[in-house]
């Protein structure tokens, strides 16, 4: 498993390098205060977050992480790339947003952090890079003060089984189920957010079903309060996909509709 941590690692690493130089990300717009965040965790988790400790999963270099905090919450980051890190606690500092940023895997993450807290918050392309749903959603529930709330939107699983070609023709390629045999390699030229980057780089990521992320979670004591699924993306995923003026990308509405996203809330007993 060390193998692929450290290969996924080093791709995050150098990604940061480019994806803060990336018009997606918009660094330079943000420090002049525009939103990072989606109409969909506004609306779901938004009202919820003013006054309270936000725990915030595989961060990146903690665009997301600040912009909660300018909404009130009292933030930490968290992602296991150093050179996220060092551009999250940069970036705070330059801006003068109140945050905190830790360097861990979710795994290994209670050995480094103290303390519970009121939410906590993962988005967007998260869990593909994880192995082991059993442990994350342990950490999840470690860190969850009684009462506090889970909250999470995400690519869904079933978008992630289909991929197109030269001919745009959408097509079966991906498993939906977890599979416990090593993973083969991914390459990629670039990044979703730096896609004319020259830099080839090999990474590698696990398939997650929609009813793994809800049991695990139950498993770990959580109770579920709402699954939602939406058929729009955060970015182009297909390259038939059209932008809405919401700012929202989906299918034409002559094509047939599939899941994209997914958002969940769950809830720790107490």
């Amino acid at each position: 498993m060390d193998h692929y941590l450290d290969a996924n690692r080093k791709v995050w690493d150098a990604w940061t390098l480019e994806h803060e130089k990336s018009a997606f990300y918009d660094v330079a717009g943000f420090k002049q205060g525009k939103d990072r965040l989606r109409s969909i965790e506004l609306e779901e988790l938004g009202p919820q977050v003013a006054g309270r400790s936000l725990l915030h999963l595989q961060c990146h270099f903690g665009l997301d992480t600040l912009a909660w905090a300018r909404r009130g919450a009292r933030v930490t980051g968290v992602d296991f790339s150093e050179q996220s890190i060092v551009l999250a606690q940069s970036l705070s500092q330059e801006l003068n947003i109140p945050a905190t940023f830790c360097r861990s895997t979710i795994n290994t993450l209670p050995d480094v952090l103290r303390g519970e807290f009121d939410i906590v918050f993962t988005s967007y392309g998260v869990l593909h890079w994880l192995s082991d749903l059993k442990r994350w959603a342990e950490v999840i529930a470690h860190f969850l003060r009684p009462g506090g709330i889970f909250y999470i939107v995400e690519d869904h699983p079933t978008m992630r089984m289909f991929s197109t070609d030269e001919s745009q023709e959408v097509k079966l390629s991906n498993p939906y189920f977890f599979s416990s045999a090593p993973p083969p390699p991914d390459e990629a030229v670039g990044s979703y957010a730096a896609p004319d980057s020259p830099q080839r780089h090999t990474y590698y990521l696990w398939n997650h079903a929609l009813g793994e992320v809800i049991t695990r979670l139950i498993d770990a004591g959580l109770r579920i309060e709402f699954v939602h699924e939406f058929s729009m993306a955060a970015r182009a995923k297909f390259p038939m996909m059209e932008k809405g003026e919401d700012g929202w990308w989906r299918f034409p509405a002559s094509h047939v509709q599939i899941p994209m996203l997914f958002s969940l809330q769950a809830r720790k007993g107490g």
